[in-house]
């Protein structure tokens, strides 16, 4: 599938234009520049025509910007990487230096490039966009991102100008969605380029980095998977800003759209009230789970604390404590390796069909011997359980009064299904049926 990189100094609307080809609000824009810091994916389809669209950060040199040379990287890998590059400019500034600089980045890259000039929403500034031409990269197309005006002749101009190609099936459908979760500045961007082997993602000391959900191919070691890097999720006390807002929603949203979430948590602080809403976050959308616990070279250790540590993690996890706890220093790539197949294995678990045969034999017996409490003097009968067609493991328990199994008993069920299958890292959920 063709690539179109979309580029251009900061604020100049390459986000809002994005958002407007892939056709959802997927990144991040405001009034700010520099929101957009990572190169962020998705896919636009013109007139029968699919192609893929990457937004990167605004190119900027000589500012006080900490992130402003990684930003610049992220924005060279996207030119190299694109089959097209849209390269942005805004009507009322004018050319400016950057816009200069980056016109003569893109010549020497010998890409095809199509010139779009932004915020031309009347008449009059039709006019000012007439001075791009100076730019020597062609042809120049008159937009608004905002509204949409001139969009669909500038989407025919892109379409014209790639290489032809032939009709291929999206070649990551039916991947197994793996999100890195966790607060701020506790890891993500650095497990997640640690993993790649390559700076995928910006990565500083500054808390709240990364501000977008990045979705990226791994392919490596016998894994294959889509792997998810998010921005952290504060308490909604510390969120100040909007942009960090929608950046938290992005996070909730890549859970949501996950298969299997790896929740990072920060050694030094422990399994604070913040990880736990994340936790059970994860839970409430009954996703796989996998915890990590990093920046373990920091922490004082003698010879039981990872043990003793481990104990105290999974009486905060209580009552779904089947969770597998991975310690690692992303830093010093301490049992990388162990975080994907731990991933890997939570994913064999979530997605397994138990065949019904197997259930009953394994949960009859027990269930017989230790049958549901009696309520009001009726005794309850559980006659077969089979496993629901759902993503996630789910199990009906067929009897003659479902209404009379409570939570405990259910805790029991759920106990046993454990004991006899594998389905550590996966939440269950059991429904009792009127037989």
């Amino acid at each position: 599938m063709s690539l179109v990189a979309i580029v251009g100094r900061p604020n100049v609307g390459k986000s809002t234009l994005f958002n407007r080809l892939v056709g959802m609000r997927q990144a991040i824009v405001d009034d700010t520049a520099g929101v957009t810091r990572d190169r962020h994916y998705g896919r636009c389809d013109w007139c029968g025509r699919e192609f893929s669209v990457v937004d990167t950060g605004g190119y900027t040199t000589n500012s006080d910007d900490v992130f402003e040379s990684a930003i610049r990287s992220q924005v060279q890998i996207a030119i190299d990487e694109a089959d097209l590059v849209l390269f942005m400019v805004e009507a009322a500034t004018g050319i400016t230096d950057y816009d200069a600089e980056i016109a003569d980045i893109l010549r020497r890259s010998r890409k095809p490039v199509v010139l779009c000039v932004n915020k031309v929403d009347s008449g009059e500034k039709m006019f000012d966009a007439y001075q791009f031409y100076s730019l020597g990269l062609g042809e120049i197309y008159s937009i608004s991102a905002a509204n949409g005006s001139g969009t669909g002749d500038l989407l025919d101009a892109v379409v014209a100008a790639l290489p032809e190609e032939e009709q291929q099936e999206d070649p990551y459908a039916g991947l197994p969605r793996i999100a890195i979760v966790g607060k701020p500045n506790v890891g993500k961007s650095s497990l997640t380029n640690a993993l790649l082997g390559q700076e995928r993602n910006i990565v500083t000391p500054v808390a709240g980095t990364t501000r977008d959900a990045i979705e990226t191919y791994y392919n490596k070691f016998g894994h294959e998977f889509m792997l998810v890097d998010t921005a952290g999720i504060r308490r909604k006390t510390k969120v100040h800003e909007d942009l960090e807002f929608y950046s938290v929603m992005r996070s909730i949203r890549a859970i949501e759209h996950a298969d299997v979430c790896i929740l990072m948590i920060d050694a030094t602080t422990g399994m604070e009230a913040q990880d736990m809403s994340i936790f059970n976050l994860i839970l409430k959308n009954r996703k796989g789970c996998v915890v990590v616990v990093n920046k373990w070279d920091l922490f004082i250790k003698d010879s039981n604390t990872m043990r003793d540590y481990t104990e105290a993690l999974r009486s905060r996890l209580a009552p779904f404590d089947d969770v597998p706890i991975i310690f690692t220093s992303v830093v010093k790539m301490q049992r990388i390796q162990d975080v994907l197949n731990a991933a890997t294995e939570v994913y064999a678990n979530y997605s397994q069909k138990i065949p019904t045969a197997r259930l009953n034999e394994a949960l009859l017996p027990v269930i017989e011997e230790t049958p549901p409490p009696a309520w009001k003097g009726k005794y309850v009968k559980i006659k077969y359980i089979t496993q629901l067609p759902t993503a996630f493991p789910a199990f009906a328990f067929f009897c003659n009064l479902p209404q009379y199994i409570k939570d405990p008993y259910k805790r029991f069920l759920e106990n046993q299904l454990r004991k006899n299958f594998n389905l550590t890292g996966c939440p269950v959920q059991i429904y009792c049926r009127q037989k």
